[in-house]
């Protein structure tokens, strides 16, 4: 079952590195990003200063926070914590983005179209997370703990896809391929 699932997901992330259909979007994107006035601004979110990038240690605050939401939404009486910890994770974002956009601008296609599919399923959990803050804020618990379910499964597979094109970059080549 293990293999099967894994071979899916790889032939998967093979079809997406090799399907052009988004290229025209993902230029004119990685070029838009590239001409942005961010001078020194660049070198910080690309994690020069570190030597190494920025992004996989910013997306740690969205995603401990919400993992963290998720695991209090099981234990009575934290509904406020819950709240809390979503908005936090929420407010992370921006941050971790404008590094993976620095980021995403300068990888070649295969990764860069991976990486379109990692934004739009961030896109996807956000937005998951935006309406289950604003459920628990009117006092819908269950429904801001169900929009936080959904929120995590586009966390899943954006952590895949992200780790993926991480990967990709750091080795050039999938292990089982």
């Amino acid at each position: 079952m293990i293999d099967t699932a894994s071979t899916w997901w790889l032939t998967a992330l093979d079809r997406l590195e090799r399907t052009t259909v988004a290229d025209p979007a993902v230029k004119a994107l990685q070029r838009g990003i590239r001409s942005l006035p961010l001078g020194g601004m660049r070198d910080l979110l690309r994690g020069r200063p570190l030597g190494h990038p920025v992004h996989p240690v910013l997306v740690q605050v969205p995603i401990g926070c919400w993992l963290s939401a998720a695991v209090l939404d099981l234990v009575p009486g934290t509904r406020r914590a819950t709240t809390t910890l979503t908005a936090v994770g929420l407010a992370g974002v921006a941050p971790a983005a404008m590094a993976g956009w620095a980021d995403w601008a300068d990888l070649p296609p295969e990764q860069a179209r991976v990486g379109l599919a990692h934004a739009v399923s961030n896109v996807a959990s956000v937005a998951c997370y935006a309406a289950s803050l604003r459920s628990r804020l009117h006092g819908r618990s269950a429904k801001g703990r169900l929009w936080s379910l959904g929120g995590l499964a586009a966390l899943a597979v954006t952590g895949a896809l992200g780790g993926h094109v991480a990967y990709r970059q750091a080795v050039g080549a999938h292990p089982a391929t």
